[in-house]
């Protein structure tokens, strides 16, 4: 499965200033892009229904020599939760109360549908009598159109417009035109592969798609030519490698489930998916401990410790 927001998280850290420049370029007249720092991830425990909520991204920076925290937060599903603009609000009064920090909100949306546009704004109010009203920035990326942002030279404009709004028939055109903007950066190894990973796994091309990309490919100027090349033949080497890596894991996983049934007995829908989600190597470790089992809840201990 696809882990949206491991992804969306990495780009941020990464580019974080750029990601600013490109989509609130007012804020560079005033903050001082040199004064970033990551907080923590914090997370909030909602007391009503025990669950946590996790804000994806803090971040302090200083505004006209004055500290003050940025917080993102990310969302992937088809569309926010109706009660998101207040989840919103909460996420905000808890920082401000915890840091005593001026707050710019920012929601990040990736869906590639609907196409409603998603609030911005979250009111408390009674007949004739407005109690609150909370603002925040809102990037709803399907909002965008990718040709606005093909020949902007800013690596987060190359990552994000695999997930701006297009025709089913440009997905090869966006994939390429993306990697041309990417090599075009002048960004080291890490960087470019990190964006080109992106762009991976927001563009998977099928079969035909792929044709289609590599018949374009081979017009662009040879130079271009040969640096796009690397980067698909770095997905090509890692696809390979992944393939094998899944092949160890599912062989791993699925002795673990045989044996883990003869000593504890059946195990749960819920177990088994908890298993299925181990590495290789974790797997390996519960082989191992598992010969010390004679009970569900040695089991269930073993996974608390050692889960990620």
């Amino acid at each position: 499965m696809i882990d949206h927001d491991q992804l969306f998280k990495k780009l941020l850290e990464n580019f974080f200033p750029e990601f600013i420049e490109l989509f609130f370029p007012d804020i560079t007249n005033y903050w001082e892009r040199d004064s970033i720092e990551f907080i923590p991830q914090e997370v909030f425990t909602d007391i009503t229904v025990g669950t946590k909520k996790i804000v994806d991204l803090v971040v302090r920076a200083s505004f006209c020599d004055r500290d003050s925290l940025f917080i993102i937060h990310t969302e992937h599903q088809s569309s926010s939760e109706s009660d998101f603009n207040a989840r919103m609000f909460t996420y905000f009064a808890r920082l401000h109360e915890k840091y005593a920090l001026p707050i710019y909100p920012i929601v990040l949306y990736s869906h590639d549908s609907p196409l409603t546009r998603e609030p911005n704004i979250y009111t408390v109010e009674f007949p004739g009598w407005k109690v609150l009203e909370f603002n925040y920035r809102v990037i709803q990326l399907n909002q965008f159109n990718w040709r606005d942002f093909v020949n902007t030279p800013n690596p987060v404009a190359s990552a994000l417009i695999s997930k701006m709004r297009m025709d089913k028939q440009e997905r090869p055109t966006v994939k390429l035109l993306s990697l041309q903007l990417l090599v075009s950066l002048g960004l080291n190894p890490a960087q470019i592969e990190l964006i080109s990973q992106f762009v991976d796994v927001y563009l998977e091309l099928n079969t035909l798609e792929e044709a289609i990309f590599q018949s374009q490919l081979a017009t662009i100027e040879p130079a271009q030519e040969e640096e796009v090349m690397e980067i698909v033949t770095s997905w090509q080497r890692r696809g390979r490698e992944e393939g094998r890596e899944q092949g160890k894991q599912l062989e791993a996983c699925t002795m673990v489930l045989r044996q883990l049934n003869r000593r504890v007995g059946a195990l749960t829908p819920q177990l088994q998916d908890r298993i299925q989600q181990l590495s290789t190597p974790q797997l390996e470790d519960l082989g191992e401990a598992l010969l010390d089992f004679s009970m569900i809840a040695d089991l269930e201990n073993w996974l608390i410790a050692h889960e990620n």
